[in-house]
């Protein structure tokens, strides 16, 4: 394989630029809303509009057409908001409808654009910029946005433009969520309209408790640092409170015991009910309330408490047509969906997440394997499995039609009730092959790449994992693979194993690691090591580890604590400190710091410095503002102090995404020094 695939992974976000995707689907089911751009490296995405019954596709807004690039000025919200949901797209990145979908509301370069469906009118909107946040009401009236720090709304006319929350203090927002939400609970939004289109219901976000700090890019000195409201484990939160904004400028309150349940994890209204689910700080308390929305007054409809922590799932809670309750229960080693409170997904079936409520029948994903993300309705009528070829899969589904979108280990696409989708993507010039294994007493999940064309011999050993609690890696999905293939053309033999407390397993597994953070993640990965061998010819005098944000702390883990078993590591933003990472991610597993002192100095890797004995190589985005660059410069630090030599790569202008060409050659050329290959 040659050098040349790395740039064309770059070139087409992991290939998945040209592909159809962020999909809404008219109540009827005639027709539905996608963004695709137009190439497989064009990062520029358009709106477009698909006839359900013709298979016609029509081009709705296209950016050039709009006299913008797509890839003009941004706003600062909007790359925070990006860079939460990791998204590097260009163009309209994001877009919301009416409740019919006849009209749609999106942004671009900073402006309001209103598309009209039937007509395939586009017109700029007269807001304020920049424009950030916006939504449509579900009537199709009104269309709210974030300005600044304040929650506005203008008509879809362009007329009667004007604020509905204002902030009261130099660090209050209103309708964005805070740091912790979007970056720890998958809770992107700060605000929701009412069905009625007549009010919304907003989060004013008071950050000035939250400690202050500073980012720079040492690339543009002529730059200022941005400051960073940052609520590192134990330290203050932001101030959350839920307020009713009439259109009407009356404004009323959600009332609960905010100290005690200080994390709103998700908000839905729906025609049944407002819904608020609220988490205690420990995380070990959650509970659904329903808010009289002219009151303000709350009511505890369900509470679950975990000696461990409970868990978010996304779309949840939610409510079927017919006013059932939807929640998950963790049934012994199953989370198993419920409606009304009555179990309906059968044990073994691990709720991931649910998709859409359409009428009555529920959209879901689940795994019965942990390398396979599947798509299943129920209905008071049945429970039916929608995918079957492995893989990981996500929908929609309304009127009775399904968007899937399936990444499996052959390809990338996307189906409207089993009718392929246009794809505009690029061909890989790289075909992954992972072998997924179940390998060792715990039975863990495993991949395992060969060079192509690969026919015998001994291999040196790249162990590739992420290893952490948000996301997994041995999945039967080729896109998962681009490096690992690529790293295994280059003649190694890639190993990605994953370990307890990674998803997809139940709840036992979830928690399998119990109070020791670092030991069982990295046995994990040894046992995953000396298994794999018996199955392949690996040299394990020749064996290396590299990973990002989780999986870089893993990889400096392993080199520093079982320099016998890891001859070479390379750490991509790791988390070194624990005590520098984000409260709400950090205190779910480890508790707070005071209380729990031990095991966040047991998990941190600063003290670890003096024993390094083999390479190692720490990667940090300078602009990361989820993994502060501090914790590369603190352990490089101690590294220093402790007389241990080591290599430290900066990457000017680099977020915790960490994108960069070049990359992967340079690692590459690590790896092969450090383990003595030619």
């Amino acid at each position: 394989m040659t050098s040349t695939f790395p740039g064309q992974v770059a070139r087409t976000q992991g290939f998945t630029l040209g592909l159809a995707r962020n999909f809404a689907i008219s109540p009827d089911g005639s027709r539905v809303v996608f963004l695709r751009s137009a190439g497989g490296e064009d990062p520029v995405a358009g709106l477009w509009i698909l006839d359900v019954a013709t298979g016609e596709e029509r081009l709705l807004a296209d950016p050039a057409a709009l006299g913008a690039t797509g890839a003009g000025p941004m706003s600062e919200r909007e790359r925070a908001r990006r860079e939460r949901a990791r998204d590097r797209s260009a163009g309209i990145s994001a877009f919301t409808t009416d409740a019919g979908v006849r009209t749609i509301a999106f942004t671009l370069d900073m402006r309001l654009y209103v598309a009209d469906v039937s007509s395939g009118e586009v017109t700029e909107v007269g807001a304020r910029e920049p424009v950030a946040e916006a939504r449509i009401d579900p009537t199709g009236t009104w269309i709210a946005y974030v300005h600044e720090d304040e929650l506005r709304v203008v008509g879809r006319d362009g007329k009667d433009d004007r604020p509905l929350a204002e902030p009261d203090g130099p660090e209050v927002t209103w309708g964005l969520p805070e740091h912790e939400a979007s970056e720890s609970m998958d809770r992107f939004q700060g605000y929701w309209w009412a069905p009625d289109g007549r009010s919304l219901v907003a989060a004013r976000v008071d950050n000035s408790p939250v400690q202050v700090w500073y980012i720079s890019d040492p690339a543009h000195p002529e730059k200022p640092p941005t400051a960073l409201r940052y609520p590192a484990a134990g330290t203050p939160n932001a101030d959350v409170s839920l307020h009713v904004l009439g259109l009407d400028g009356s404004r009323v309150e959600i009332d609960w015991d905010r100290r005690a349940f200080e994390y709103v994890t998700r908000v839905t209204w729906d025609a049944t009910a407002l819904l608020i689910a609220v988490q205690n700080r420990p995380q070990t308390v959650m509970r659904i309330l329903t808010a009289d929305p002219a009151t303000g007054r709350t009511t505890v409809l369900r509470e679950d408490t975990d000696p461990h922590w409970t868990t978010i799932v996304s779309g949840l809670p939610a409510h079927t047509a017919s006013g059932a309750l939807l929640w998950t229960v963790e049934d012994g080693d199953t989370r198993r969906l419920t409606v009304d409170g009555v179990p309906v997904t059968p044990p073994g079936l691990q709720i991931d997440r649910v998709l859409s409520v359409d009428g009555d029948t529920v959209l879901f994903a689940a795994f019965q394997d942990p390398s396979s993300r599947d798509l299943w309705t129920w209905s008071p009528a049945s429970l039916q499995q929608v995918t079957t070829v492995p893989g990981l899969h996500e929908g929609r589904r309304r009127g009775g039609v399904t968007v899937v979108e399936a990444r499996t280990l052959d390809a990338e696409t996307v189906t409207v009730d089993g009718r392929p989708l246009r794809s505009v993507a690029a061909v890989p010039s790289l075909v992954p092959r992972p072998r997924l294994h179940w390998l060792g007493e715990r039975r863990l999940r495993t991949a395992v790449l060969l060079p192509t064309g690969y026919t015998g011999g001994t291999l040196p050993v790249l162990m590739d994992p992420y290893g952490g609690r948000a996301a997994q890696r041995a999945v039967a999905a080729r896109s998962r693979y681009w490096a690992s293939q690529w790293f295994a053309d280059q003649g190694f033999a890639v190993v990605i194993a994953d370990g307890r407390g990674t998803p997809g397993r139940g709840p036992t597994w979830d928690r399998a690691r119990g109070d020791d953070h670092p030991a069982p993640r990295l046995q994990d990965q040894v046992d995953a090591l000396h298994a794999a061998a018996g199955h392949y010819d690996l040299d394990l005098n020749r064996v290396a580890i590299r990973g990002w944000s989780a999986g870089g702390y893993l990889a400096a883990l392993a080199v520093l604590r079982r320099p016998d078993v890891f001859h070479a590591g390379i750490a991509g933003a790791p988390v070194t400190d624990m005590l520098l990472y984000s409260s709400h991610w950090q205190e779910r597993t480890l508790g707070l710091p005071a209380e729990n002192p031990g095991m966040y100095a047991q998990s941190s890797l600063i003290d670890d410095a003096p024993n390094l004995r083999r390479p190692l190589l720490l990667i940090h985005g300078l602009v990361d503002d989820n993994v502060l660059p501090v914790h590369t410069m603190k352990l490089s630090a101690a590294l220093l102090a402790a007389g241990r030599p080591h290599t430290v790569l900066p990457l000017p202008g680099a977020s915790h995404m960490g994108v960069v060409d070049g990359l992967w050659e340079y690692e590459l050329a690590f790896l092969r020094q450090s383990l003595g290959l030619s």
